[in-house]
């Protein structure tokens, strides 16, 4: 396939702040660089495995937008990591603020990176691949609210350019429970929506416990989705969708992001195992067009270098420019083009630009 034929893609969570000023990972070298880098000088998480994504490997790939995520780690005992973590509101604060200035210097710094703050940024960045200048943009979202001291802070995020907000990661947070730490939302976090809510921001259900998810469901006026969650029927944990969350984030009009980790796709599969193929990814996406009745809901949240490495995702990844290989496969099991685009990338358009309209 040409790269004239390949669709553009959208890819709703990547951890490319993370990685680039918690792991100390140069994102604007080639994969093979990084890597070559990297086999001198391991990053400072030494879990983080291979590194699977670039800016250069966004364009390559015809990634036009990706979900820039703002991820804070909690300190934990049990777990400690060799990274900086958080055990305030104030150190996580710091944390997210470095990430979403290295998203800003981006934007500043290099022509070929935009941070989508409103609709006219986000039509401009999809206008440049018809040149031979294409712009990868980013929709920042928070990956658990903790960074957000107060509801009130909330406005100063927006005017920095956060879009997106998920409530809890797996640990919780004081905002909901999360999958790995039951609870429902607090009272703080019910603030925290109503706040959202002047902004239409988008609210991200993925890692929330599950009472937490319909709460925020339920409560939330505008636009939901799930940028990284894969279906329960594929693995059968808390961190996944039930086929009853999938269709109530349908029924909003929402978007669920596929994640390309062999856990979240097999749940046989163990780090050192063969690759699964990439097939299962696109049963897991064909999973929820069939559960929905439609394409409209669905698309990709790779979540590529999120803890894991390349070695952690299917067989026919080799980065984060092999993601348009999904187009081929749907197309085998009968999906039309307009469908495969739509899943590609409109569906993940359609909401971020329903967010971007209203700043």
């Amino acid at each position: 396939m040409s790269k004239t034929d390949q669709c553009l893609v959208v890819d709703a969570h990547l951890d490319v702040a993370y990685n680039a000023v918690i792991l100390e990972r140069d994102l604007e070298k080639s994969i093979a660089e990084l890597r070559a880098h990297e086999r001198r000088h391991p990053p400072r998480n030494p879990r983080a495995g291979i590194a699977s994504v670039t800016i250069p490997a966004l364009l390559e790939g015809r990634v036009a937008v990706i979900g820039g995520s703002l991820y804070a780690a909690p300190w934990s005992k049990s777990h400690p990591e060799p990274v900086p973590t958080y055990r305030t509101p104030d150190e996580a604060h710091q944390l997210a603020l470095d990430q979403i200035d290295y998203y800003r210097r981006l934007n500043d710094e290099r022509e070929d990176v935009r941070l989508l703050v409103d609709a006219s940024a986000l039509d401009e960045v999809l206008a440049s691949w018809e040149t031979e200048d294409p712009q990868v943009g980013i929709f920042t979202v928070m990956e658990g609210a903790d960074p957000i001291r107060d509801p009130d802070e909330l406005p100063w995020w927006v005017e920095r350019g956060l879009r997106g907000v998920g409530l809890s990661w797996s640990a919780g947070t004081r905002y909901a429970g999360g999958n790995a730490r039951p609870g429902g939302l607090t009272d703080e976090g019910r603030d925290l929506l109503d706040a959202m809510a002047d902004f239409h921001l988008l609210l991200d259900l993925s890692h929330l416990w599950v009472d937490a998810a319909f709460e925020a469901l339920n409560r939330y006026p505008g636009p939901v989705v799930a940028t990284h969650a894969n279906p329960r029927a594929f693995v059968d944990s808390p961190r996944m969708l039930s086929d009853d969350m999938i269709l109530a984030i349908a029924e909003r009009g929402g978007v669920i992001g596929i994640v390309a980790y062999n856990r979240m796709l097999d749940p046989g599969w163990r780090f050192g195992e063969p690759r699964p193929p990439l097939a299962r990814m696109a049963q897991a996406i064909d999973h929820i067009c069939q559960i929905t009745g439609e394409a409209a809901f669905v698309g990709i949240g790779s979540d590529l270098d999120g803890g894991f490495g390349i070695r952690a995702t299917p067989a026919e990844l080799g980065s984060i420019a092999d993601l348009h290989k999904l187009q081929g496969m749907l197309a085998e099991r009968g999906y039309g083009q307009d469908d495969v685009d739509r899943i590609m990338s409109r569906n993940w358009l359609r909401v971020m630009t329903d967010v971007l309209n209203a700043m």
